[in-house]
Formats: structure tokens, C-alpha cells, sequence
């Protein structure tokens, strides 16, 4: 099982090498932007999920496991920012014209995700639990106050 987990890890990992440069070219259509920003939150929320089921005690802390995810998260966190372009604030999105109205704010909320997500995976790599959930709440704070200014419920 860890086995497969390390695999999939590296697999994502790789995959978001691969989109990153996608990324940075124009994307074909707008839906196309929204797809790839949805997939990239999706990935990064399902890792992240793993760490906080962790740190909140409904499964058993694995350290190995949770530098892992640690790491995607962080390798994620970087990825889906060109995706929100302009033309991208229609359609299947829940993300809210303030991206494209204060894009200062907007970008200075990346960066203090960017930022707490490379402190979650240094934590990760710790091997200690309290480092973690450290890390992971103010990783979690960054996620909530984005969601909270630029997202839709």
C-alpha cells in the first residue's frame, strides 16, 4: 500500500511538471483553464485531506505518508494560478470577479499559499506530528482565506 502511495505520488508529481509547462502556454479555451485549475485544487485538496485526517487523529500518523502528501501539495500549490486568465471567470467555476478585479490581492494570496504549503512540507519532513499540525493549520488558514475572498460557495 505505501508502496502504491509513493507511486501515485510520483506519478502526480510528475504530471504536474508536465501541466506546469502546459500551463504557462495559452490555453486552447476557457473551459479548458477552468478544467485544469478544478483538477489541480482537486489533486492538492485530496493530499492535503490525507494530512488532516492525520493531524486530527482519524487515522493513524504514517510520517512517510504524510511528507508525501506534503510534498505534492506543495508541488500543486504552484500550478494553478495561469489557469485563471482572463475570459475564465464564466462557466462552470465558483471563482468569484474579485480574482480579476483586486488581482493584488489575488496574488498576494498565492503567494502566502505557496509560502505555507513549502513550510507543510518541510514539516512533513520532520517526522513529528506536532511540526505538522503546525504547519497544516496555517496552511489551512492560507486555504480558508482565499476561499473565503476569491471563491464562491
Amino acid at each position: 500500500m505505501k508502496k502504491m502511495i509513493k507511486i501515485i505520488g510520483l506519478g502526480l508529481w510528475l504530471s504536474a511538471v508536465v501541466l506546469s509547462n502546459a500551463s504557462a502556454q495559452q490555453f486552447g479555451k476557457p473551459e479548458d483553464a477552468i478544467k485544469y485549475r478544478k483538477s489541480v485544487f482537486f489533486v492538492m485538496g485530496t493530499q492535503f485531506g490525507q494530512i488532516g485526517s492525520m493531524v486530527q487523529g482519524k487515522v493513524p500518523y504514517d510520517p512517510k505518508v504524510a511528507a508525501e502528501s506534503a510534498s505534492v501539495v506543495e508541488v500543486m500549490s504552484k500550478l494553478p494560478w495561469p489557469a485563471f486568465a482572463e475570459g475564465t471567470d464564466k462557466g462552470e467555476t465558483k471563482a468569484k470577479g474579485e480574482i480579476w478585479m483586486e488581482p493584488g490581492k489575488f496574488k498576494e494570496a498565492q503567494d502566502k499559499l505557496i509560502a505555507e504549503t513549502a513550510k507543510l512540507a518541510t514539516a512533513g519532513k520532520t517526522g513529528k506530528i506536532e511540526d505538522l499540525k503546525t504547519a497544516f493549520a496555517a496552511t489551512a488558514g492560507a486555504c480558508k482565506n482565499c476561499h473565503d475572498s476569491f471563491r464562491s460557495k
